[in-house]
């Protein structure tokens, strides 16, 4: 068997991996993927497909075996363990925060590791989760090369303009500027739309990463203009627990009505957004099939804010060629995705409510002044080809 490299995006309550050959003609083809969900839930799943999509494992676990990340991660390991039993050539790592230092990807180093620990109080949510199986790589299986991907580094293209808060200088040279994450999965983005829709690629194209996560990026030729989360992932649209773009006021009224550091953290990253406008779920399809008029003022309030930042976007691009939906709910919500267009009528949107109704590559009609595109992310693909090129030196 040839070299295989393998990939880990691991999150607060899921666990994703892929592995991939290195073919003797040095490009990398997948072997299999797989998740595990509902980590430290109630019911928690395990399941692993191979290159043509069929199913490897589809099972429940019992709620004791994923009770937590490390014990997800046994679980991966174990199984890899007995369908690949040669160890990879490297891990390939998602770290959603890079921080100013990072501009690519990198071979982890101890320096390197503790510098992205450093990072965590910026991406509470993600990077301590992100970091957990590269320190239990480095700990047990140190022989093994690991490389960190960044959320951040697709950004940094961006203009000193775009980039920088109205602070004093101090603040800026102290790392305090507008980072923007999802960077993986716009880069794929990107040279997906290469592939399918060249024409397209080399536009103005604002892409809209809709999931539990949600941001929006302005590119130009594929290249980062400008996006709508900053400093932390905290900013820019309303999310499934998170509020999205904030006045800095109401956390200083916090302060005042003596909440503190911590519970302030736990209302903005897990009680907010969704969640929070709704009191139902974060999940934004148990609130279309809800009826209560609390779910709908949350999906109300995350169509107008996401339309809102769409046209703002266009002030980084001079003007709007393309736009592409993307993530769990770009993908895969119609009403989602008719409902932000609904709202950019104005800039000469006209959806196909049909080819919309079926995911289709193509979602406008064809005299719509703006294309409109649904585009499937994959980060774990980006991940493995700049772990790939990170080995080899293209990097």
């Amino acid at each position: 068997m040839n070299d295989v490299i393998l990939v880990v995006n691991a999150g607060s309550s899921s666990l994703k991996f892929q592995a991939h050959e290195i073919r003797d003609d040095k490009t990398l083809a997948l072997l299999l993927g797989g998740k595990l969900t509902g980590i430290g839930g109630s019911r928690p799943a395990f399941k692993v497909t191979d290159a043509s999509g069929e199913c490897l494992v589809d099972r429940q676990l019992e709620p004791a075996q994923a009770a937590d990340l490390g014990s997800a991660q046994d679980i991966m390991a174990t199984w890899l363990q007995e369908r690949i039993p040669q160890p990879p050539i490297a891990v390939g790592h998602r770290i959603v925060h890079g921080g100013p230092e990072m501009s690519r990807a990198v071979l982890v180093s101890r320096d390197i590791l503790d510098y992205l620990d450093e990072l965590v109080p910026l991406a509470p949510l993600h990077q301590h989760n992100n970091l957990a199986p590269v320190h239990v790589i480095f700990e047990h299986w140190p022989e093994i090369r690991q490389v960190a991907c960044f959320d951040t580094a697709f950004h940094r293209t961006q203009s000193k303009v775009a980039e920088r808060f109205a602070l004093p200088q101090e603040y800026y040279d102290r790392g305090v500027r507008r980072y923007g994450f999802h960077g993986l999965s716009y880069q794929y983005i990107a040279a997906r739309l290469r592939e399918l829709l060249p024409e397209v690629a080399a536009g103005r194209v604002i892409t809209a990463h809709l999931g539990s996560g949600a941001s929006a990026c302005a590119m130009v030729n594929g290249v980062s203009q400008e996006t709508t989360m900053g400093f932390t992932a905290l900013d820019g649209l309303p999310m499934g627990t998170r509020p999205g773009r904030l006045d800095a006021g109401v956390v200083l009224w916090m302060m005042e009505q003596g909440m503190e550091h911590d519970e302030i953290q736990d209302l903005l990253y897990n009680r907010s957004g969704m969640k929070g406008l709704s009191g139902i779920s974060n999940d934004m399809r148990t609130l279309l099939a809800s009826k209560e008029p609390s779910a709908r003022l949350a999906i109300d309030y995350f169509t107008y804010r996401t339309a809102e930042s769409i046209a703002g976007l266009c002030v980084a691009t001079q003007g709007l060629d393309a736009l592409v939906f993307t993530a769990g709910v770009g993908e895969n919500s119609p009403e989602i995705r008719a409902q932000v267009c609904s709202r950019l009528e104005w800039m000469g949107i006209r959806l196909d409510p049909a080819a919309n109704a079926a995911n289709a590559l193509t979602i406008s009609q064809p005299d719509s002044r703006i294309g409109v595109y649904v585009v499937p992310t994959n980060e774990e693909e980006v991940i493995a080809q700049q772990t790939y090129d990170t080995l080899t030196g293209v990097l």
